[in-house]
């Protein structure tokens, strides 16, 4: 069954879904480059919007927006999107959270083990001409505790990958954890403050709403062993960047790596300076398929809410 309408296509996505949703007769305009002021005076042409995290959907962009239905994440948060305004104005606000659960989930163990074995560290000085074995005394994960924060989609497939290396697993979350999960994996199922004080890697898998802003904090880092790291694959604003720098520079908590920032691209220098952060930039769904997963499964939920299936 044919489709009818305009999607605007904001930031940068896989060909494959702009494909599929021309294939069932939508036009698709694709401005993957379109700033602010081009979108709001545009977007009353559209019947979809389709954006990743670069483009920012304001109240201003949705009551621009007067004909849209559905306003589309070819990703997983939403933050980006002023979810209240969508829904007062009875547009649908939809993602793509589960294209990118693989491979945020292989970049958060690849952190893992970066941390404990100080590998970028390691390749940095070795390429300078520094051989510095003697210094590279890292740890092994079989029998650690990895903390998870956030037990949905990729908390769970953290977990279960961890298990392979025989990690011990801690896992919080605010909503209910599926028991055959806990049983799969041997979830220990605690609070808050006793994961981060009995784990000596901490994960974080949530979104960013009030109650999750700077959740690491001062105190919160207080609580962390002073082996333990901090891993980071979801917002960067969970994280207070300047508590951050400070426990890692009085040793309060032994090293950091982040994929994400509470501005980006990230202005803390001091913090990406230390020789116990890793930072990548924002690149937890940045694989092929992840992309193109993201795109296939977001032109079909839109094709599906189009023709009234969802």
């Amino acid at each position: 069954m044919q489709v009818y309408g305009k999607a605007l296509v904001c930031d940068s996505i896989d060909q494959v879904g702009i494909d599929s949703l021309r294939k069932v007769g939508m036009t698709v305009d694709y401005f993957p480059e379109i700033d602010a002021k081009e979108l709001i005076s545009s977007v009353k042409n559209y019947d979809v919007v389709i954006v990743r995290s670069r483009t920012k959907i304001t109240k201003e962009v949705i009551n621009a927006a007067t004909n849209a239905k559905i306003i589309a994440r070819v990703g997983v948060g939403l933050d980006n999107i002023d979810v209240k305004a969508a829904e007062a104005r009875n547009i649908r606000v939809i993602n793509a959270a589960e294209a990118a659960m693989n491979a945020v989930s292989e970049l958060t163990v690849g952190h893992i083990i970066s941390l404990a074995r100080s590998i970028p560290y390691a390749d940095i000085e070795t390429k300078k001409g520094n051989w510095i074995k003697k210094a590279l005394i890292g740890t092994e994960l079989k029998g650690k505790y990895l903390g998870i924060i956030g037990v949905g989609n990729i908390g769970r497939n953290v977990a279960r990958i961890s298990r392979a290396f025989r990690m011990n697993i801690i896992g919080y979350d605010l909503y209910p954890i599926n028991k055959d999960f806990i049983k799969e994996v041997g979830l220990i199922v605690t609070d808050l403050d006793t994961l981060v004080e009995s784990a000596d890697f901490v994960t974080c898998h949530v979104p960013l709403t009030q109650e999750t802003k700077h959740m690491f904090n001062t105190q919160r880092f207080s609580k962390m062993k002073s082996t333990s790291y901090i891993i980071n694959t979801s917002r960067g604003e969970i994280i207070d960047e300047q508590a951050l720098y400070e426990a890692l520079t009085n040793g309060n908590i032994a090293g950091a790596a982040l994929d994400v920032f509470e501005i980006e691209p990230p202005t803390n220098k001091m913090l990406l300076e230390l020789p116990n952060v890793i930072c990548t930039p924002h690149i937890g769904s940045q694989t092929k398929e992840a992309q193109e997963l993201a795109s296939m499964v977001i032109a079909e939920k839109i094709i599906q809410v189009m023709r009234g299936v969802i």
